[in-house]
């Protein structure tokens, strides 16, 4: 399992040194025109002094940058809190299944389960489980289903293939094909955040993005 505290300890230690950083930078930009505006005061023609609104145009861009620098800042800290409160919404679902668009099955414990979604009443829906070259192995008859969600399970304890089977619906209204949205079930292995996204290390559908899951079981 990926190691949830390594991931958000490393992802701490990049977040606190970023608005160090910037703080620095912004004092450093004040600092420098600071210096340059008393040095032009010092030095300017007493016959032809800076007008105030010369002057009120320079202290507002400095202070435009400083604002700037702040907001930098503090969107800094809040991607890293979101960051940190992501991996650990994340880590709660290690041991749970989720349901994942798609259509290769996960088998565990001679078992492999799925969902189709129907936009309306069906009246016939079909499940073809099919071999990894694509031969129907076996088939699951739902017969007539209402429009939603609707899960099935498949014994796979027959099955001998290492590769991992998948699955196709048919689905028929007024005599008409369907087009319908599948769904495998899967177990959750491990989490992981790579460069702020957080990814789920699934038992056999692999490495998902968290946006994938549609639903949690």
């Amino acid at each position: 399992m990926v190691s949830a505290t390594s991931t958000v300890a490393s992802g701490t230690d990049a977040s606190s040194a970023t608005p160090r950083t910037s703080q620095v930078n912004a004092d450093a930009s004040q600092d420098r025109f600071l210096k340059l505006l008393v040095a032009q005061l010092s030095n300017q023609d007493p016959l032809n002094p800076m007008d105030n609104a010369q002057m009120t145009t320079q202290m507002a861009q400095i202070s435009t940058v400083s604002s700037i620098e702040k907001v930098n800042t503090t969107l800094g800290e809040l991607a890293a809190q979101l960051a940190s409160m992501q991996m650990m919404q994340g880590s709660s679902l290690v041991g749970h299944d989720v349901l994942v668009e798609g259509s290769r099955l996960s088998v565990a414990n001679g078992q492999a389960s799925g969902a189709v979604d129907l936009p309306l009443t069906a009246d016939s829906v079909k499940i073809d489980i099919l071999s990894p070259g694509g031969q129907v192995i076996d088939t699951i008859d739902l017969g007539k289903k209402a429009g939603g969600r609707h899960e099935f399970t498949w014994d796979a304890s027959s099955h001998p293939g290492v590769l991992a089977p998948s699955f196709r619906v048919t689905a028929i209204n007024g005599g008409k094909n369907m087009t319908t949205t599948n769904y495998v079930r899967d177990r959750v292995q491990s989490v992981s955040n790579e460069d702020g996204v957080l990814n789920l290390q699934l038992r056999g559908q692999g490495n998902v993005t968290y946006s994938a899951v549609k639903v949690i079981l």
